[in-house]
């Protein structure tokens, strides 16, 4: 993952006056402890996270050109104040399976990525009316004609099946790939309210689909979850 080459190379971490490097609990140690240790280590860790972001959106080239180049830095500043947060909330957590800086880089690189792509994403417009067609009008070369018949047949089970929410909800989330957190801010609704109108909607897809033999039969009990 190139995370954590980023962290191997860049960000070493900190060490005893003897040269050693201190294990991850040295790090949970300090950032739990008071005055001048823990500042310094909330200090070191801050910088860190900093590093993270900015790694993460330079990643991202085409999101970063939507935003511009006088919001980049404060979105990676926001996207560390974001990832510190967690991080700290979650130190109990810490299980020492890798090294701690390695750990806590991934918070910055995910935070990151969710805070470009929200700024991204504000400055575009959301469809919600309108239903984009999932296959070309025009006949299929003949290696494709099952795949283009599955798309006919999902298209008109969005149209027939699903409620206008629903349908709205799935496009925008589906095809057209608006983060959720945008949408559910353009909509006034919140993200958990979002996630059940689309497992509906994914339930009615499937069980029409299956009707009309697209697609196998779920064996799963009703109760029963991925």
């Amino acid at each position: 993952m190139p995370a954590v080459t980023e962290v191997s190379r860049e960000t070493p971490a900190p060490r005893h006056a003897d040269g050693a490097t201190p294990p991850g609990e040295d790090w949970i140690a300090q950032l739990t402890s008071s005055g001048p240790v823990r500042e310094d280590a909330l200090r070191r860790l801050h910088a860190l996270l900093l590093r993270g972001a900015r790694f993460q959106v330079s990643r991202m080239s085409a999101m970063r050109a939507v935003v511009g180049a006088a919001q980049v830095e404060d979105i990676i500043t926001l996207a560390a104040d974001e990832a510190m947060v967690a991080v700290l909330s979650k130190l109990a957590t810490f299980e020492g399976r890798s090294r701690f800086t390695t750990w806590a880089y991934k918070f910055a690189v995910l935070q990151a990525a969710v805070e470009l792509r929200r700024q991204a994403w504000s400055r575009r417009e959301v469809p919600l009316e309108a239903a984009p067609p999932l296959i070309e009008r025009r006949p299929s070369p003949d290696q494709y004609v099952e795949g283009a018949e599955l798309a006919a047949a999902v298209r008109a089970a969005i149209d027939r099946v699903l409620t206008p929410h629903q349908r709205r909800i799935a496009l925008a989330l589906i095809v057209d790939e608006v983060p959720i957190d945008v949408l559910a801010e353009r909509l006034g609704t919140n993200r958990n309210a979002l996630y059940k109108t689309l497992h509906d909607a994914r339930s009615r897809l499937r069980a029409h689909l299956s009707l009309q033999g697209y697609l196998t039969p779920s064996t799963r009990s009703p109760g029963e979850t991925r």
